[in-house]
């Protein structure tokens, strides 16, 4: 009788994750040893339970996905990862492989798809959504500077330039000339609308998430 497949499962919803360990369980050669809610608890888990696959989502407290693959992928290199996310984001698609991923699903994948995903990630396979892989390739990378992305994520949530300028130990005017850096790369005409646009496209994943 041939192994099954060790898998672990990241992702801040107990719902969800708990979802996809009792449908990944029915697979007879697919065994679920590990399931974690943060992304700060990916690598630890893979050191003491050593899966085959780690099934992680993006967004989760404590580290997001993509930074959890490449600490998964640097700790214990025999372990694949393949993405599972609700947010099929083209940035976050291009980041994640970067990362080390070797498959990206959305999380509306049927659960027999899911499992064959699994199986060919873990015979070093890769498996991308393809809408989503179309959408990548389209958008390209980010246009953003690293300061540029630092002030749109820290605008998220509004607030005049001179809370920003604190927040960010910067000048008020230099927050100003990278928030309109910011809209003139996104095609926005407003600030709010910036920060959706990069949203939308996965470039303001990361510090602050």
């Amino acid at each position: 009788m041939t192994t099954p497949i060790r898998l672990l499962l990241a992702d801040d919803q107990a719902l969800v994750r708990g979802a996809l360990a009792a449908l990944l369980s029915l697979e007879p050669d697919l065994d679920v040893v590990a399931e974690v809610g943060r992304g700060d608890e990916v690598r630890e888990a893979a050191l003491r339970t050593r899966p085959d696959v780690a099934l992680l989502d993006v967004e989760m407290p404590g580290m997001d996905g993509i930074a959890a693959t490449a600490a998964l992928r640097a700790a214990v290199p025999g372990c694949r990862v393949l993405v599972v996310t609700t947010f099929g984001r083209p940035g976050y698609l291009r980041r994640a492989m970067e990362a080390g991923a070797s498959g990206f699903v959305v999380k509306d994948t049927p659960a027999r798809q899911l499992a064959d995903a699994v199986r060919r990630v873990h015979e070093g396979l890769r498996v991308v959504d393809p809408t989503l892989a179309a959408e990548t390739l389209a958008a390209g990378r980010s246009p953003l500077t690293e300061r540029e992305t630092d002030v749109l994520r820290a605008a998220r949530d509004g607030g005049p330039v001179a809370e920003l300028a604190r927040k960010l130990h910067l000048s008020e005017g230099t927050v100003r000339n990278h928030l309109s850096a910011a809209i003139g790369k996104t095609g926005a005409r407003t600030r709010a609308a910036a920060v959706r646009i990069a949203e939308e496209n996965g470039w303001l994943l990361g510090d602050g998430d």
